[in-house]
């Protein structure tokens, strides 16, 4: 089955909103592009959709390093350890690298963990050339308001404003939480409260728990995002080749409870739900198995999809590129210029195919295939 949705209109909303941002002082806060250290590594599959043409939010946009706080390494590889990006990321602000000329893997045998009093903001900027390798070992990095022994600095710290936590120009490989029991899920990265944003990105061999009725995210698991702000995801790529992806019990690449996404000019590929039962689990059955791709649960939220592809992600039983439930009835999914093909097993696609969804939750589509 094959849908392609509506360029025509979509051609004279774009008409509309450019006759308004001509007549208006000031027009919208996007930008067409941004560049791009990883969209031809040396190794691995590029960062993001080569032909992702969407815009992107000023906000979604890269973080300024220019002047860093502290700076990892002194210009060797040997210099770039897991103590350095441990102790840096504990500081908090904006961390860079010195690694020399040519790619380097930092292999971590601990998760960095962000501390909620160091700094209001985080900012890990690879420069294209960092990996981040958890050696199948550990997660690679943790940042949760909620949790006293990162400091709680709020009364209410599922719903405040920092950190603001971003990772730019950097890979994430072979993170591997199974080891977690009380934060469990996001094999190379957990967060729960402030800010979190994605921009040039990639994430390799990550690996969660691959049980369960209700943990995921093979690379990243998100909670509670300040004003239920969404995540943004900005030309990255999650597996996009064979023996690159990720997975988990649920989401395979991401997974979330009550969180919203903005999507952009990225890809997801390759990534694998491997649990069985859904959730709650089927009687006789370890729970788990949905959203190949992308697993979004909770309550009032968006997934937002734009200019990416979700194509031979896997899953056992429901949405095998996408599982988004919507428990209040109150969410809400946007897909444009992207393409949804190619995803593989589950059932219960009452709207479209590899998306499981409640039939009534709105879904707007356009000059988008699925199939």
């Amino acid at each position: 089955m094959r849908f392609k949705v509506n360029l025509f209109k979509k051609l004279i909303c774009c008409v509309l909103v450019i006759s308004l941002c001509n007549c208006s002082k000031k027009s919208e806060q996007t930008i067409s592009e941004i560049h791009n250290p990883l969209e031809n590594p040396d190794n691995g599959p590029a960062a993001g959709n080569p032909n992702g043409n969407s815009s992107i939010p000023n906000e979604a946009n890269l973080e300024d390093v220019s002047n860093p706080d502290t700076v990892v390494g002194n210009g060797t590889p040997e210099s770039c350890t897991c103590e350095a990006v441990v102790e840096a990321v504990a500081k908090g602000g904006k961390i860079v690298f010195n690694c020399g000329s040519k790619p380097v893997t930092i292999k971590m045998d601990k998760p960095a963990k962000v501390f909620n009093n160091a700094n209001d903001e985080v900012v890990i900027d690879g420069g294209g050339l960092v990996t981040l390798s958890g050696s199948g070992k550990t997660r690679i990095l943790y940042m949760n308001t909620c949790d006293k022994n990162q400091v709680w600095t709020t009364a209410n710290c599922q719903n405040q404003d920092h950190p603001k936590l971003t990772v730019q120009n950097i890979t994430f490989a072979d993170g591997n939480s199974t080891n977690e029991n009380e934060y469990d899920g996001g094999g190379a990265i957990w967060v729960r409260g402030g800010r979190f944003k994605i921009v040039n990105c990639r994430f390799f061999n990550n690996k969660c728990q691959n049980v369960g009725p209700d943990v995921g995210g093979g690379a990243v698991r998100v909670f509670s995002q300040y004003n239920k702000s969404p995540v943004y995801i900005v030309n990255s790529t999650f597996g996009g080749a064979e023996g690159y992806g990720n997975e988990g019990s649920n989401g395979g690449a991401i997974s979330s409870i009550d969180v919203s996404w903005t999507i952009i000019n990225s890809v997801f590929s390759h990534n694998k739900a491997v649990g069985n039962g859904g959730n709650p689990a089927s009687p006789n059955t370890p729970g788990g198995g949905s959203g190949g791709a992308i697993y979004n649960d909770g309550n009032t939220m968006t997934l937002n999809i734009q200019g990416s592809i979700l194509e031979n992600n896997e899953v056992v039983a429901f949405g095998s590129s996408i599982f988004f439930v919507s428990n209040n009835k109150t969410g809400d999914i946007v897909i444009n210029d992207s393409t949804i093909r190619n995803n593989i097993g589950g059932s219960w696609y009452p709207v479209y195919p590899s998306i499981s969804m409640h039939k009534e939750t709105p879904i707007k589509v356009t000059n988008s295939i699925i199939e």
